[in-house]
C-alpha cells in the first residue's frame, strides 16, 4: 500500500493510481476518528464533505461519506 501525500493544495496523487477509493476510505477513517478524540467545545458534531467538478469527485465524495462514521 503506497503512503498517502498531502502537499499546500491538498491530496497528490494520480486518480486511480494513488487517489483511490480505498485510499479515500483510509483518509475517511483517520478523519473520523480523529474528529472524535479531538471534539471542539462548545460547538455541535457537524461535518460537511464537498466536491468540485474533477472526474469523479462527486463519487469520491460519497465514497468518503459512507466511510467516515465507523
Amino acid at each position: 500500500m503506497k503512503p498517502i501525500k498531502f502537499g499546500t493544495d491538498g491530496w497528490r496523487g494520480v486518480i486511480a493510481e494513488d487517489f483511490t477509493f480505498e485510499n479515500v476510505s483510509r483518509v475517511a477513517q483517520a478523519a473520523a476518528k480523529f474528529w472524535r478524540e479531538n471534539p471542539v467545545p462548545g460547538t455541535a458534531p457537524v461535518v460537511v464533505i464537498g466536491y468540485d467538478r474533477r472526474f469523479m469527485s462527486e463519487d469520491f465524495r460519497t465514497a468518503f461519506c459512507r466511510n467516515h462514521s465507523s
